[in-house]
């Protein structure tokens, strides 16, 4: 013993000598030598720790490099305009909604254009009008742009005619050279309106459709069309003291504060996905990291037990274990960063196909994001590895000398303070979520992770009486004992393995629950909102036009956004009978060009009763004093109107599905179907569900990645270390075959216990969340769990457990080759 103790020794006795008596090594100097020398020598043991540092650091290099690369653009075209004036910036996101600016009233837009337009060397101040448009080729609509402008827009991008002329009438139109018209032809072109038909007067080499005149909403921004050499920033100053408080001056960058609603809501979308992928990742790769280690020390105190014995103290053991964390932190950033760059590109025209990402996305390769990845991985490795650094200093030097492998102290006062508190917040919030209707699955994550370190930290008190319960139906026998007993004994070792299956058993029932139960929930509110059998839907655009509604009937919502001050609501013009839970006032008096219902929390944060008369400024920039006549509840949203009011002031609104009572015949060219509800329904339930389960694949599968990694690493460590034990089993009479079993008995077990505690974190976590949507839809909503892929979960971590125990088991008990 003595020469395997000089063997493990010599190195550091001899830096911490040097360092002691001439003091030429700086601090820590000696400690991060003998750390790079021990993590060579162990460099087996340190594999999972590597792995899951390395995938972790890719992730967050290739997230990062795409979220980097996933800022506002300038829209293209605007792309030839170097200065624009836009209105105050008074939309955004609210409630994960996203809204327009508040356009300018169109005296003043008017105003403004002819005070821009004369600015010295501006040769045109030009309006920007866009409304829906869309050609009809064939029977079907054209997919992609379904934007229209009046002709003088097209000097913005600039988009030059490529032939033809300029539109001269309002029976003419410029089209994309890319739908394949030549001038001279007839095309059909959905508006809000229905149906009409052009002569294609000329083409452009960009997207939209060109008009010489049209029914336009309001006006956002303003181009100013510079002449040829002009001083840029001499136009921009002059256009500031033009502007003043009435709107914003752009050039340069700052253009892409102009970006469409619909390209930052869908960057929104993608952003969602990059933030909880990172963040499962960063407190994924923490929690192995720190159990890892942990196990480690526990399973190295004989080792650090010489140590301390040759003369270490307790600040060189935390630097010898953070020194061993560095080293393998450097190594695993590095080939971390270099593989998320690789895949960024990849990745990011996934979230392209995915819709997550607008059509004009690239990502662009940037210093700062592999450079902050990198730090990032160095700090999740010191992270995970300060409390196992602490137990390591608290290593006595006559652990050197202990031979048994009981867990004499495993749960310490830290770990009892800790875990209690993480899981008293967990259930906490767990409870709050359940009166909560705005953040439930914000919380609901909150409450899972919580209760996971919790139970994690408390595993070690916890265990026992769950290996008495799961192993009763095996207790008999000689296996079923040494199983028994050896959970039991070494339970440091039990709660190390089976802490990655908790995590990984907790948020895939967590987040697949979540996603099902949502779904249900979301069934159930379309089933009552809606009594209908049939519907008319629009077909491959945006909503319905004025013409099929007319023609099919029925009650229909067109949809708005209207202004009070600088808040914008959501609104939706109603025509027909109209069901909804009133609370105060009558909805039958919405009637005429004056009047509005408003739902309960917008009349409690405006301060609006019945009879309050609040001045609301429309798409077409106009503004008017509504009264209000009814207050609801649970309405589809902010503030309800006529739906005439709604078309008189947004002429290009496109109306939401309408349900009839009984099919009716549809015009043609109306990109309008009739459907059965339950067809409808479906199909959106699917589409739905395709967008989600992708985000739910992607964090499972990051799960089950970490879990194999650390299930792997974990058991492959202890059964090194046992393998006196088991060849001790095998001479003791046992067959290689029962001591394998009992190994795969024991693995077994761990992974019951880890799901097991897995499974109570979430479902804790899903009663939260099913009370809650109760609360919200005001119907019993119930707890959907996908057994099929719960018990995937489970069985994948339960492979990978008996595999990475069973293997080098049978090879420790293979005779030595002579």
């Amino acid at each position: 013993m003595l020469k395997r103790a000089k063997k493990h020794v010599a190195a550091p006795r001899t830096a911490w000598q040097v360092q002691g008596a001439t003091g030429r090594r700086g601090r820590g100097g000696g400690s991060l030598a003998l750390a790079w020398d021990l993590a060579r020598g162990r460099w087996g043991s340190l594999a999972g720790t590597f792995l899951a540092l390395g995938l972790a650091v890719g992730i967050l290099s290739m997230t990062g490099l795409v979220f980097a690369s996933a800022q506002p653009q300038v829209p293209a075209r605007y792309a030839g305009t170097a200065v624009l004036v836009k209105t105050p910036s008074t939309g955004g996101e609210i409630n994960g909604l996203f809204y327009p600016d508040k356009p300018w009233s169109p005296e003043q837009a008017r105003s403004l254009a002819e005070r821009l337009g004369r600015i010295p060397q501006v040769a045109a101040a030009v309006p920007d009008h866009a409304f829906y448009a869309q050609a009809v080729i064939g029977g079907k609509p054209v997919a992609g742009d379904t934007q229209g402008y009046l002709w003088p827009s097209a000097a913005l991008a600039p988009y030059r005619l490529a032939a033809g002329r300029p539109p001269a009438g309002p029976g003419e139109v410029v089209v994309s050279r890319a739908l394949g018209l030549a001038p001279g032809r007839q095309v059909t072109v959905l508006t809000a309106d229905g149906p009409a038909s052009y002569s294609v007067s000329g083409t452009v080499a960009g997207p939209g459709y060109y008009f010489a005149q049209a029914r336009t909403g309001g006006v956002r921004v303003i181009g100013l069309v510079a002449e040829a050499g002009a001083d840029v920033a001499a136009i921009e100053r002059a256009a500031r003291a033009v502007v003043s408080a009435e709107g914003l001056v752009l050039s340069g960058e700052a253009r892409s504060a102009t970006e469409p609603v619909a390209d930052v809501q869908t960057r929104w979308f993608g952003y969602q996905i990059l933030s909880g992928m990172a963040i499962l990742v960063a407190f994924t790769a923490v929690f192995i990291v720190a159990s890892t280690f942990a196990f480690g020390v526990a399973q190295r105190r004989r080792e650090l037990g010489l140590l301390r014995t040759v003369g270490a103290t307790p600040r060189q053991m935390r630097a010898l274990m953070h020194g061993e964390a560095l080293v393998v932190g450097v190594a695993a950033a590095a080939v971390g960063v270099a593989a998320g760059t690789a895949c960024a590109p990849g990745f990011g025209q996934t979230l392209v196909d995915l819709g997550f990402q607008p059509r004009s996305f690239a990502v662009e390769i940037r210093l700062w994001p592999m450079l902050a990845c990198f730090a990032a991985g160095l700090a999740v490795a010191q992270l995970g590895v300060w409390a196992a650094s602490r137990r390591a200093a608290k290593v006595a030097p006559l652990e050197a000398l202990r031979e048994a492998a009981v867990d004499e102290r495993p749960m310490t006062a830290g770990r009892w303070v800790f875990g209690a508190l993480f899981t008293l917040v967990g259930v906490v919030v767990g409870v709050f979520i359940a009166g909560e209707s705005d953040s439930v699955i914000q919380y609901a994550f909150y409450a899972a992770g919580s209760l996971i370190v919790g139970l994690s930290l408390l595993a070690p008190a916890v265990i026992p009486p769950l290996v008495r319960t799961v192993s009763w139906p095996v207790r008999s026998g000689a296996i079923g004992m040494l199983v028994r007993q050896g959970a039991l004994t070494a339970v440091r070792r039990t709660a190390s393995t089976a802490a990655p299956v908790l995590v990984t058993v907790g948020f895939a029932v967590l987040v697949t629950g979540m996603v099902e139960t949502n779904v249900g929930a979301n069934g159930l509110r379309r089933a009552a909102a809606v009594q209908a059998q049939w519907v008319l839907a629009p077909q491959d655009t945006p909503g319905l036009t004025d013409a099929a509604v007319s023609a099919a009937g029925g009650s229909s919502t067109l949809p708005t956004t209207v202004y009070t001050g600088d808040r914008p609501f959501s609104a939706i013009g109603v025509a027909g009978k109209r069901k909804a839970d009133v609370i105060a006032g009558d909805l039958q008096d919405l009637r005429g060009g004056q009047t509005m219902a408003v739902a309960e929390w917008a009349a409690r944060e405006r301060g609006w009763r019945v009879g309050t008369a609040a001045p609301m400024v429309f798409e077409d920039g106009r503004s008017l004093r509504l009264t209000v006549v009814a207050v609801l509840k649970k309405v589809p949203a902010d503030i309800l109107l006529t739906r005439q009011t709604v078309r008189d002031h947004d002429p290009s609104a496109l109306t939401e599905p309408v349900y009839l009572p009984a099919p009716t015949a549809v015009p043609a060219d109306t990109a309008a179907v009739i459907e059965k509800v339950t067809d409808r329904m479906a199909s959106i339930e699917e589409h739905e569900d395709e967008l989600v389960w992708v985000f739910v694949l992607i964090l499972v599968g990051l799960s089950v990645g970490y879990s194999a990694i650390s299930i792997a690493n974990t058991l492959l460590m202890a059964t090194a270390n046992r393998t006196t034990d088991l060849r001790t089993l095998r001479l003791s009479g046992a067959t290689t075959g029962q001591v394998l079993r009992t190994v795969a008995l024991e693995s077994t077990l761990v992974v019951a216990i880890g799901a097991l505690l897995g499974i109570a974190v979430a479902v804790t976590a899903l009663v939260g969340i099913t009370t809650g949507l109760t609360n919200m839809i005001g119907m019993t909503v119930s707890m959907i769990l996908p057994w099929p892929i719960i018990g995937a979960v489970i069985g994948i971590c339960l492979l990978l457990a008996v595999a990475a125990s069973v293997i080098p088991a049978r090879t420790a008990l293979q005779p030595p080759r002579p």
